[in-house]
């Protein structure tokens, strides 16, 4: 790519796009090999408890599910901390946009793995705020009433 020239670009510029290019490649390295390190770490404390959640069930009602059984048929559960607790009108602004996209990945991610966004606000506020939004696609699971949030230093 350091042949490359556009029209018009001056010797300057292409030096300083090449030294550009040189530095955006050595970042993408590095960025592999803390990618690499990340898979290679062991396995992680084991959980202290099984977390009793409540999400929304069968016929639309709230019913309480341990956390063993949110993986469901796979073996992998992806929980995202949703910064929405009881005390809050809004949710953060920042989860909310993340959760934007993640709605329209969330189908493709259940091919793989379980994927459920938990807050401590009351399960019936956490539905609505999804409908609200535009959500069909993420699960919910509220926290009140377990440590989980606590123990895994989501709630502030």
């Amino acid at each position: 790519m350091t042949q490359i020239t556009y029209p018009g670009e001056s010797a300057e510029y292409r030096a300083a796009r090449n030294a550009l290019l040189a530095e955006e490649l050595a970042l993408r390295a590095h960025i592999e090999a803390v990618a690499a390190q990340r898979r290679a770490l062991p396995p992680g404390g084991n959980v202290p408890e099984d977390y009793v959640f409540e999400r929304i069930g069968a016929n639309e009602m709230p019913e309480k599910v341990a956390m063993s059984a949110l993986f469901g048929r796979h073996t992998t559960l992806i929980l995202y901390s949703y910064m929405y607790g009881p005390d809050r009108d809004t949710p953060c602004p920042m989860c909310t946009h993340l959760l934007d996209s993640v709605n329209g990945a969330a189908t493709h991610v259940g091919q793989r793995a379980s994927l459920y966004v938990v807050a401590k606000s009351p399960i019936a506020r956490l539905v609505a705020w999804a409908r609200d939004r535009g959500w069909p696609n993420l699960q919910f699971a509220s926290t009140a009433g377990n440590r989980y949030t606590a123990d895994y230093f989501a709630e502030t």
